[in-house]
């Protein structure tokens, strides 16, 4: 036997389940989001998906970097294990101590920072994020002001001259990554105050704080 070809409702349902997840590139979430502006049946398909996945969200709090300060000065700064050492022991300690901190060094030398996309701030609010590109990935992170209260999500949308917003994850203390294609200059990044999770629509439900022009 063989499997029966799918129909264009399957179709649909598969293509709402992947735009709720986030797997679409760029291109095809701004299809999604044009047929959902046009008023299409998918619409329904993505307000289901949302429901099915919302649970989803719940219990995932971000996870600290291990502190590797301690274990680093102990290897540069062993103790000595007796009081006294002779001259060769002690040239050949602090040789070793030397080429680790030259290795040390290497390791933690902070990388380039990735070219600046745009900052998102407003005159009248302390809130701040700042959009970098690397050619590969955009990362948005906060450089003012303090997370959404309790109970309440900041939203990241990219916007097209003339398409609706598409989201593009939640903003909070962890910098947001997203693997996409560098935006054209023209496009807008903006911040809406979203319930808890994110919107429960595709579209902005709250206030939009924050906005900027990619290249201006």
């Amino acid at each position: 036997m063989t499997d029966a070809p799918l129909t264009p409702e399957d179709d649909d349902d598969a293509l709402a389940g992947e735009y709720v997840l986030g797997v679409l590139d760029l291109a095809a979430r701004l299809a999604v989001e044009a047929r959902i502006k046009a008023g299409a049946q998918i619409a329904a398909r993505v307000t289901a998906w949302e429901v099915r996945l919302s649970p989803l969200n719940d219990g995932y709090d971000p996870a600290p970097l291990p502190d590797l300060l301690p274990q680093i000065e102990a290897r540069l700064f062993p103790k000595p294990a007796t009081a006294r050492r002779g001259w060769r022991s002690w040239l050949a300690g602090a040789a070793a101590a030397a080429a680790l901190a030259v290795g040390v060094l290497v390791m933690v030398a902070p990388a380039p920072k990735a070219p600046l996309l745009a900052t998102l701030s407003a005159s009248d609010a302390p809130l701040a994020y700042e959009a970098r590109h690397d050619g590969n990935r955009l990362t948005v992170r906060q450089i003012a002001g303090l997370p959404a209260p309790a109970g309440q999500s900041h939203q990241l949308w990219i916007i097209a001259p003339g398409s609706a917003p598409v989201s593009l994850g939640l903003l909070g203390a962890a910098p947001l990554q997203v693997d996409t294609p560098r935006p054209p200059q023209g496009w807008v990044l903006a911040v809406s105050v979203e319930p808890a999770g994110g919107s429960p629509t595709s579209a902005p439900t709250g206030p939009v704080i924050l906005t900027a022009e990619i290249g201006a």
